[in-house]
């Protein structure tokens, strides 16, 4: 299975996503959303703008 975004609840009742790698590490997880929709477009908008990201080193 590919890398997948997993959106769930979280212990304080918010909802989030969590980005897992295909060896099922998760690599990233969002801030908590208020609602299951808030969480999901995120996904999307993460998603969608991770292949033009660019590196910036900004260390001195």
């Amino acid at each position: 299975m590919g890398p997948k975004f997993e959106v769930y609840m979280d212990i304080a009742g918010g909802y989030r996503w969590r980005l897992k790698a295909r060896n099922g590490e998760i690599v990233a997880i969002s801030e908590s959303y208020v609602s299951k929709y808030g969480a999901t477009r995120s996904a999307e908008l993460v998603r969608s703008l991770a292949g033009i990201a660019m590196i910036v080193d900004i260390t001195r």
